[in-house]
């Protein structure tokens, strides 16, 4: 694995949404940010610990704050769970459908018996041309900023991609908690912010420049 590249304030600086920002802009694009399992659903299980339940919804919670503080709040970003609670899958994808949202990220962490696998996967339903386009963002910058391996755009028959045809979804796997390098990496708070700036970058990206 190539070393991790963590994000610094100053990259803020290279963004380019000058243009993006601005005051006549009234309509916000609605995205959902669904943290995967909660409650009694932990997920996965770090080799060191670590649940995946919590580290998807810190990365979730650090969308929403990072998108208030710095880009003012340039999305209108909702989460399907906020704390520790198990929401079922219909109804994550009920609150996509009822607020017609623009994108659907959900969040998971990765597991493998093979205590070497590596990297990060980026799910799509493979009849959506405009999540294949979202996720291909996401692998460009997760690859280029983040230095992660890459092991794919994949087709998955998951239940929270077959019900937000009507927008742009992708499933994230970020790391997997199996592995000690990628489970020790997903403790740090530098990650969790490094995480939730790509990910906004690449809805901002996504959602104003097409």
């Amino acid at each position: 694995m190539k070393p991790y590249c963590f994000y610094v304030l100053i990259w803020i600086c290279n963004l380019t949404f000058s243009q993006v920002v601005r005051q006549e802009v009234v309509i916000k694009p609605i995205v959902i940010i669904d943290p995967g399992h909660g409650g009694t659903d932990s997920g996965a299980i770090g080799i060191n610990g670590i649940k995946e339940k919590e580290v998807v919804l810190q990365i979730a919670r650090e969308v929403m704050r990072l998108n208030g503080v710095l880009f003012n709040d340039t999305l209108e970003i909702y989460l399907s769970r906020y704390s520790d609670t198990l929401i079922s899958l219909g109804d994550r994808t009920k609150l996509a459908r009822a607020l017609n949202a623009d994108a659907f990220i959900s969040i998971h962490c990765n597991q493998a018996a093979r205590k070497a696998a590596q990297g990060i996967e980026v799910y799509i339903n493979p009849s959506e041309a405009e999540s294949k386009d979202l996720a291909k963002l996401f692998v460009k910058g997760l690859n280029e900023k983040l230095c992660f391996k890459i092991r794919g755009i994949k087709h998955g028959n998951f239940q929270v991609l077959r019900e937000t045809t009507h927008c742009p979804s992708v499933l994230l796997e970020l790391g997997f908690l199996s592995n000690w390098e990628e489970a020790e990496h997903s403790k740090k708070a530098s990650a969790i912010s490094g995480y939730a700036l790509l990910i906004l970058e690449t809805l901002l990206k996504f959602l104003y420049h097409g």
